[in-house]
């Protein structure tokens, strides 16, 4: 028998590790939540330093309803962020004034657009998607249109119901797991909840 080495190191455990790295995946599965919270302040900067008011934020709701509308028409969860993204675009270029008119309409043409190419290719055969993405898009998009064209604090109080209107349709959704993805959902619901509050403590203070 081969004799004991009193003197060998004791083996490791690996469970610490195993845990540890499992800790650390479960902690980047809430990326949509930690980007939410920076898109957000990013975005609320100009309202506590009085460059804008809360009603200069209606094209946020549209984009918020188009982000789905489109993902159903297409039929493809994933496509929300794309055009997410496309909406930052035209919002950031008609704040820059590179485009003639607020960037509310133009997310209200795209979402015709979408809606046109989701009924000819038949999108609308589920009535969860493409047909209830389309009655939530002229809700919110109403919501945004009159904020235009009220007074800075009714605007402003407006376009934070539609925001905190919008944060309990993405809980729905992403707990239904339906129409967009996920992380979409989970960022979209942060996001909305984040500016709404941020619109209300601004306005209540000014």
């Amino acid at each position: 028998m081969k004799p004991l080495d009193d003197h060998a190191p004791p083996a490791q455990p690996a469970a610490p590790i195993a845990a540890g790295g499992e800790a650390g995946w479960r902690s980047l599965q809430w990326w949509p939540t930690v980007v939410a919270i920076a898109f957000a302040a990013f975005v609320a900067l100009d309202l506590f330093r009085g460059e804008e008011h809360g009603g200069e934020l209606a094209s946020i709701v549209a984009a918020s309803g188009l982000v789905y509308l489109a993902a159903a028409a297409l039929e493809r969860p994933r496509f929300a962020w794309p055009v997410f993204i496309g909406s930052v675009v035209v919002i950031t270029a008609a704040k820059l004034g590179l485009v003639g008119m607020d960037a509310t309409w133009i997310l209200l043409g795209l979402a015709a657009l979408f809606l046109g190419y989701g009924l000819l290719r038949g999108a609308a055969r589920s009535a969860d998607g493409l047909p209830l993405q389309t009655i939530a898009m002229v809700g919110f998009g109403a919501v945004a249109v009159v904020a235009l064209y009220l007074n800075e604090v009714a605007g402003a109080y407006l376009v934070a119901a539609g925001l905190f209107a919008h944060a309990a349709w993405d809980v729905y959704h992403h707990r239904a797991n339906k129409v967009v993805a996920r992380s979409l959902a989970e960022f979209c619901c942060v996001l909305d909840v984040l500016l709404a509050a941020a619109i209300v403590v601004t306005t209540v203070g000014a």
